[in-house]
């Protein structure tokens, strides 16, 4: 057509694009894309201050003595300069945050001496719908000296706890303050405590509350049984004020009853419990006590109640065992739980070659004895007991000649082949003299017979599943094994010192002979450095 220029496809395309409009901010006028707020982003930062409401100078308190920093209302927090930990405190102490969201937060490097904070804060806020702002500012924080309750009663030599639990338990072993400490590191009941000092038959734990020795008691009561008494003791009074200051002491006695524990039940408990027994091996303590009748094959539950208003102590205990070997056995088909009726006939190891006497028991260990097992047992006939446990029961009463108790196994020196390790509380020893009192007449130094009795500990965790199954067990590298100090050694051999002589002979191979349980890896959690030198990088 005259007059008229054809354009192209492409050209036509453009021209009929959508182009984005802008506007002029009502502000400055500086010409910008749409937005609910008609400003630019300069001029929206200039009227809207997303920080209001967020104090920018506040203070901190800090303790020079023990170097540990304010958490209100009463916490002290240890912190080094720019950590994780004094960043939370700091953030802790601000107010007016819930009503922004936090994007990042860190610390403004200022002079060490200048006893201020600088924490840089990165915040976002919708402030318009559709619009949020992104806002950094600093937070200066100026740090006052205080003195923590700790330190105050320090200098003022005041002692430091306000309450004590005394645990007592009146037996000649430590099996169950051994079992004690690992529930309390399992579960952290210890971690209030000021201090654990162990005392002649027992363990004390000092708290800066009253509060805290309640939460222990508590605490204790659903792992043993126990019963406790309270009292107090006033230090100071202000007549002025009518304030009083006291200190509070809990005694709190266990159970004089542990595992493998051999007991005649007294007639009336006897037939409160269904006729069980009266003689009864102690299966298991806990809240409650497990009995086992190990010729009736029954079992029965005694609540903690039940035993302290009928209180009664055992016959014999794990110390006086005697090793059997199995030379028959033939089940009876009776079972109850994991306990199985057997007839078994056997014979003393060191009897053994020596003479023909052979014993023929009833025994509730059918499930695990086979021919050529060991088994540890109490020989009743030639013991020497207290016959006023006795008494009430009837004439026809006779006790068995022996008592099977538990599978035992030959003594290996365990400790060379032991992949796992426990942790150990921070427990102040008692001096010598009453270590030495705690045991019997005669007894080696005390810290040989610690060693026996926690290697006792050691490999009963290694043949009960169900008690290991309440301890944390720990992977133990060789580097970390070499690292332990000789104690640790020690504690982990078992027998005496004579017996590890002799066990130091036996081949590895024959170590691994035996059917010994061992504990699966899946049990164990992740390695556990307890060598000093580690402690001491710790802090």
């Amino acid at each position: 057509m005259d007059g008229v220029e054809q354009l192209s496809a492409e050209e036509a395309g453009a021209f009929s694009s959508t182009t984005l409009a802008t506007i002029a901010c009502c502000l400055c006028g500086t010409s910008i894309e749409p937005n609910p707020s008609n400003m630019c982003v300069n001029c929206l930062r200039a009227q809207v201050d997303i920080t209001e409401g967020i104090p920018k100078e506040l203070s901190i308190y800090y303790c020079r003595n023990c170097g540990r920093y304010l958490q209100p209302p009463r916490a002290w927090i240890a912190a080094e300069l720019e950590s994780p930990e004094l960043l939370t405190v700091c953030l802790k102490r601000l107010k007016g945050l819930s009503r922004v969201k936090l994007v990042d937060a860190g610390f403004r490097w200022t002079e060490p001496h200048s006893r201020r904070i600088h924490v840089r804060l990165t915040i976002q806020k919708e402030v318009f719908a559709r619009t949020i702002l992104q806002q950094e500012f600093i937070v200066v924080y100026t740090v006052l000296y205080q003195q923590c309750d700790a330190c105050k009663r320090d200098a003022a030599k005041i002692e430091a706890w306000q309450a004590v639990v005394q645990a007592r338990q009146k037996v000649d072993h430590k099996r169950t303050f051994y079992y004690l400490e690992q529930l309390l590191l399992k579960h952290g009941a210890h971690q209030d405590a000021l201090g654990i000092k162990e005392a002649g038959d027992g363990i004390d734990f000092y708290f800066a509350n009253r509060s805290h020795a309640v939460k222990l008691l508590a605490f204790l009561g659903d792992v043993v049984p126990l019963r406790h008494k309270a009292s107090e003791h006033l230090v100071t009074h202000d007549a002025h004020s009518n304030t009083y200051n006291y200190k509070y002491s809990f005694s709190a006695e266990i159970a004089p009853v542990c595992r493998d524990d051999l007991v005649v039940l007294p007639p009336k408990l006897s037939n409160a419990m269904g006729g069980i027994g009266p003689l009864v091996l102690v299966a298991r303590v806990s809240a409650s006590i497990l009995l086992v009748d190990p010729t009736a094959v029954r079992t029965a539950e005694l609540p903690a109640a039940a035993f302290w208003k009928t209180p009664f102590s055992p016959i014999m205990t794990s110390r006086a065992l005697t090793e059997y070997t199995v030379l028959d056995i033939e089940t009876t088909g009776e079972a109850t739980g994991r306990f199985a009726a057997a007839e078994v006939t056997v014979a003393r190891s060191s009897d053994l070659g020596v003479n023909d006497s052979t014993v023929l028991v009833r025994s509730h260990l059918g499930h695990v004895l086979h021919v050529g097992d060991l088994v540890s047992g109490y020989d009743v006939r030639s013991a020497i007991y207290n016959d006023s446990l006795l008494a009430g029961h009837k004439a026809s009463f006779e006790l068995p000649d022996v008592v099977l108790v538990r599978k035992t196994y030959p003594r290996r020196n365990r400790a060379r082949s032991r992949k796992w390790r426990l942790a150990r509380l921070a427990v102040e020893m008692a001096d010598d003299d009453a270590r030495v009192a705690r045991g019997a007449a005669g007894v080696r130094d005390p810290a040989t017979r610690d060693a026996e009795q926690r290697e006792l500990f050691l490999q009963e965790l290694e043949q009960d599943a169900e008690l290991r199954s309440n301890v944390n067990l720990y992977r133990a590298d060789s580097s970390i094994l070499g690292a332990a100090g000789p104690a640790d050694t020690e504690a982990m051999t078992d027998a005496t010192p004579g017996d590890v002589a002799h066990d130091a002979a036996v081949d590895v191979d024959d170590e691994d002979a035996d059917d010994y349980p061992e504990v699966p890896l899946e049990e164990l959690l992740e390695a556990l450095d307890l060598s000093p030198a580690a402690d001491g990088d710790d802090g």
